[in-house]
C-alpha cells in the first residue's frame, strides 16, 4: 500500500493484476480478455475480484466497472491514453 498526496491509500496491485484490469476495461467481456491474454475467463474473474478486494481493504470500494476505472485512473495504474 502507498499513501497518495491526497491522503488516499493506493492498494498494491501486482503487474499482472494491472494488466488484466486494463485489458478488462478496454474490452467488452471477460471472454475477450481471456483470449487476448491466453488465460481462462475464470482467471480473469479471479484477478478482477482480487483487485476489488484490495480496494475494499483500503476503504475505497469499487463495485462497478466504472468505479474500477475511476480508482485505477486516480491511482495512476492506468492513463486516459490507454483507454
Amino acid at each position: 500500500m502507498q499513501t497518495l498526496m491526497d491522503g488516499k491509500v493506493r492498494p498494491a496491485l501486482s503487474a499482472r493484476e494491472v494488466e488484466v484490469l486494463l485489458a478488462w476495461i478496454v474490452r467488452d467481456s471477460k471472454d475477450d480478455v481471456a483470449r487476448s491474454l491466453y488465460i481462462s475467463p475464470a482467471t480473469v474473474g479471479t484477478h478482477i475480484a482480487r483487485v476489488r478486494d484490495k480496494y475494499e481493504a483500503v476503504g475505497r470500494s469499487a463495485k462497478s466497472k466504472a468505479a474500477l476505472v475511476a480508482r485505477a485512473l486516480q491511482d495512476g495504474y492506468i492513463t486516459l491514453d490507454e483507454l
